[in-house]
């Protein structure tokens, strides 16, 4: 083959690093964003906050003559000044006496709070909850460190998991542990509180709970044969079956069923530690005069700036150390156009999906008309990507709550007039009909379909519950009740 030069022309799309930063911003969460630019302040000395500068200014320093003394001072004056400054110092003295005397008893001033911080106390867990009980029982140093050997297997629910034969297995043999010593100390364990805590099955700590009631508890001797033998029929709601098993009728079943209604089948979930999340709304929508109005939360925006020090510092700057700080300036400049430009997109983008969600504003969630993300950029002349980014892990505060921006669009069904209902409006319908429903006759999923159907609404029974189990709504046999 014979070699040869070609010259080609071609066009192609290319990112730029200013491209790439605004778009990476874009899709990030207000956590993340935070956390990134924590990441550029660290790198980039050219980069700061606007509240990282304090307000207070230095005192001016007095004006000093060549011959020592200081401008507009008299001699005479010296000698009040020393005498002044020695009773000062002699002020300061007896207060550092009183401050280092030990506090006799009496009221505190309520200015004193301030000096002790307010620290949460920190819950106890579920093993420090049940050791701290084990410490104040009379049992002997063997039995005691098998109940604590049994608590160090609870899961986090308060049940016994693993079985009581392969916990023994894991022991050394030269303690010689029996079998029977860990259902003693089983024993003493689901003595302890909470009520049920050591129960190897949901029927155990169920019974456990029981038999910590009166004898003469109205409905206990029926809940206690529930609970043995016929757990599954009332998960079920099979009441016929029940009352046929029984030998009941209406009124005891409904008495034995509350009794076991008020029990807690996760007697250790109240020690777990839960890790509380805190959501920072981007926007925040308002009706002035009128109209809903959406506004940038300020608390959740960044005030970055460039340092006018190091500015100054490369103004008056040449050769390869201003190259440097060249480039870190103009990345200042960029991070701070882009944040901007984040954060006016945000605005843009909520504002119009408050314009045509502005029924759901007045009327809560029946009134969320269909939206799709197509409809918001070409009203705003930008690409659904861009949407989609901008949507995700934004929140909007309203005075109906906290939601995403996400949660304003969804899919929609045709009515027999011709047009469109939300989905978001048809699982709140669906859920004021179950709320309102009859709890001997519950709905089923195709007598809701038929009553939206009245209403105008078409929609078919298999949607109906999908849109039910996306709101926890159990079915129709797990709705019913005496």
């Amino acid at each position: 083959m014979k070699q040869a030069l070609q010259l080609r022309l071609s066009q192609h799309l290319t990112l730029t690093p200013q491209l790439q930063q605004s778009i990476r911003l874009l899709q990030l969460s207000t956590l993340e964003l935070n956390q990134e630019l924590e990441k550029f302040l660290a790198e980039n000395p050219l980069l700061e906050r606007e509240d990282a500068e304090t307000d207070a200014q230095p005192a001016a320093a007095p004006h000093v003559r060549s011959d020592g003394e200081a401008g507009g001072e008299t001699a005479a004056a010296a000698p009040a000044d020393a005498q002044a400054a020695e009773t000062t110092a002699e002020k300061q003295a007896e207060i550092d006496w009183y401050a280092d005397a030990p506090i006799s008893g009496g009221a505190r001033d309520d200015g004193d709070d301030a000096d002790f911080p307010q620290i949460a106390a920190e819950s106890p867990s579920l093993r420090e909850h049940l050791l701290s009980q084990l410490a104040l029982t009379m049992l002997e140093p063997r039995d005691r460190s098998l109940v604590a050997l049994l608590i160090d297997a609870l899961d986090e629910y308060g049940y016994m998991t693993m079985p009581l034969e392969e916990l023994a297995q894991l022991i050394p043999p030269e303690l010689g542990v029996e079998p029977e010593e860990l259902q003693i100390a089983l024993k003493h364990l689901q003595n302890c509180d909470p009520t049920g805590v050591g129960a190897r099955n949901a029927q155990e700590c169920l019974e456990l709970q029981l038999h910590a009631h009166p004898v003469d508890t109205p409905g206990l001797a029926l809940a206690l044969a529930i609970v043995r033998q016929h757990l599954a029929l009332l998960a079920a709601r099979d009441f016929v079956r029940l009352k046929k098993a029984l030998g009941c009728g209406d009124d005891q079943l409904r008495q034995a069923q509350q009794l076991i209604q008020h029990l807690n089948p996760h007697p250790g979930a109240e020690f777990a530690a839960v890790e509380t999340r805190y959501v920072i709304p981007d926007v925040v929508v308002k009706k002035e005069k009128g109209v809903w109005i959406a506004s940038l939360n300020q608390d959740a925006m960044p005030r970055l700036r460039v340092n006018r020090m190091y500015a100054d510092i490369l103004q008056n700057t040449r050769g390869a150390s201003g190259s440097q700080l060249s480039q870190q300036l103009q990345e200042a400049r960029w991070l701070i156009k882009n944040v901007q430009q984040r954060f006016e997109t945000i605005l843009r983008v909520s504002q119009a999906i408050v314009d045509r969600q502005r029924h759901f504003f007045e009327h809560g969630e029946v009134a969320m008309r269909p939206l799709v993300l197509r409809e918001i950029a070409e009203t705003l002349g930008l690409h659904e990507s861009t949407v989609s980014r901008v949507t995700t892990q934004k929140f909007m505060l309203t005075p109906r709550g906290i939601f995403e921006l996400k949660y304003f669009f969804g899919s929609h069904v045709a009515t027999e007039a011709g047009g469109a209902c939300s989905a978001t409006a048809i699982r709140a319908l669906i859920r004021q009909l179950v709320a309102a429903e009859d709890a001997k006759k519950p709905l089923s999923d195709s007598k809701i379909s038929q009553i939206l159907g009245q209403q105008g609404i078409v929609v078919a029974r298999r949607t109906i519950a999908k849109y039910r189990e996306s709101l926890h709504i159990p079915p129709v046999n797990l709705r019913k009740s005496l």
